[in-house]
């Protein structure tokens, strides 16, 4: 009899051993604080372990072990469960594991950048083409719970991807590939192949433009289908004369999509391909693109100060996606700093510099920005903030606010994750957005 341990009680893994205890599973649950929430579970008769490490016995028994995607493969109870050949992987990797022929199909996105604005357009095509949908899997409701459904439009990320086996979608895309969560997995190579899961099972949708990308998805077999922002292949879908087409066929404009930027037409394209993939057709992609409510924090207009525009774009928690931010304002004054992750920032630097008016860094990573824009853009003026407290980002503002000028935007595009001060990279955006609108 299989006996499984969940390690890790938050939302995916709550989710988790609650749809095993329900076919009847043997359950323990490690946490490492107590909370209501693991109350809950003993109840429903999992036992329970509070503990921060490695509890001496755990692992005697168990067959199963459903991670929580914070576990890296080298935490202790990782390294452990593999050391002994437990089976190890998590929530998705659940679901997928007990579905039955009536659940959905999953429609997935996986990439660096862009994954919640891919799959929530994805949604939202697919139900402008009348089918049940939701964006679920590392947003929105747990994968194990989702069964009411036409169709999922699933995010999903590295980590999860990397504690997979058989999970196969029916059609999966990767956006992008650049450096990030290298402390996670190791090296590039290893997070790459960690994407490419998602490609296991039916139709591989690639970014064409990424070299990364486009040259991984040449060695796919079977079904695939490209994007670019140029004129596209028969099969793929691509932009002519401001137009997203698939072939031949137009499906909307690409001035409809919204955020703005290129970057999220190709995230428009993916979309599509997925949807196309599934049958969706041409009037519904459009459709979707029209009543597609953008997320937050994602290159979002705050206010106008003095003449100077402010920008929250604090979901680039990452180089590659603080690039995209960047590249889209001719004069900067860049909010920069956090958790890099074990990525360097020197070449983003490197590549803004001409655009960058000042920056302002925070975060515990700052001092490796300000080592960079010393290096590539030594006329940059900089200001360190080394407050952590729940004033620093008005620290940060008002200093962003003093290299200034009129037509200039103080951009928020950390390049860098926010947990190092913030609960989120939420709480990190709204705490810039109330200090801005707290300046004179």
């Amino acid at each position: 009899m299989a006996r499984f341990l969940v390690a890790g009680a938050g939302v995916a893994g709550a989710a988790s051993a609650r749809a095993l205890l329900a076919r009847g599973a043997d359950v323990t649950v490690l946490d490492r604080s107590d909370s209501p929430g693991l109350s809950e579970l003993a109840h429903a008769g999992a036992r329970i372990v509070v503990d921060p490490g490695l509890p001496s016995g755990l692992l005697d028994g168990v067959t199963d072990v459903v991670l929580s995607p914070v576990f890296a493969p080298h935490h202790p109870v990782a390294a452990a469960a593999l050391d002994r050949g437990l089976d190890v992987y998590s929530e998705p990797e659940l679901a997928w594991r007990l579905r039955t022929p009536d659940d959905p199909p999953w429609l997935a996105v996986t990439g660096t950048n862009g994954k919640t604005t891919t799959v929530t357009m994805l949604a939202a095509m697919l139900s402008a083409a009348g089918l049940r949908t939701a964006a679920l899997g590392n947003i929105g409701e747990p994968l194990v719970e989702a069964h009411d459904y036409d169709v999922l439009a699933v995010e999903l990320s590295s980590f999860q991807l990397h504690w997979s086996r058989d999970l196969a979608p029916q059609a999966g895309a990767i956006l992008n590939l650049a450096d990030d969560h290298l402390d996670w997995h190791g090296s590039f190579d290893a997070y790459a192949r960690a994407k490419t899961a998602i490609w296991r099972g039916g139709v591989a949708v690639g970014n064409l433009d990424d070299p990364r990308v486009a040259t991984l998805l040449s060695t796919v077999d079977g079904d695939r289908i490209g994007f670019t922002l140029g004129p596209p292949g028969a099969h793929d879908l691509g932009v002519v004369d401001g137009t997203l087409v698939h072939g031949d066929v137009p499906l909307a404009p690409a001035s409809l999509v919204r955020p703005s930027g290129t970057h999220n037409v190709a995230n428009a394209l993916a979309a599509a391909a997925l949807a196309r993939s599934y049958g969706v057709p041409a009037d519904a992609v459009r459709a979707g693109l029209e009543s597609y409510q953008p997320q937050g924090h994602r290159n979002a207009y705050v206010a106008t100060v003095h003449g100077v525009d402010y920008v929250d774009d604090s979901k680039a928690t990452n180089p590659h996606a603080a690039y995209a931010s960047l590249t889209a304002y001719d004069r900067v004054v860049w909010v920069a700093g956090g958790q890099l992750k074990g990525v360097d920032v020197g070449p983003l630097v490197a590549s803004v510099r001409g655009r960058l008016r000042g920056a302002v860094l925070l975060g515990v990573d700052r001092a490796e920005v300000a080592a960079a824009l010393a290096r590539h853009a030594p006329h940059v003026p900089v200001v360190d903030v080394s407050s952590v407290d729940d004033g620093a980002m008005g620290e940060v503002v008002r200093a962003a606010a003093a290299l200034a000028s009129p037509g200039d935007t103080v951009l928020l595009a950390p390049a860098a994750a926010s947990l190092d001060m913030f609960t989120s990279y939420a709480r990190r955006g709204e705490a810039f957005a109330a200090a801005v609108r707290a300046l004179p």
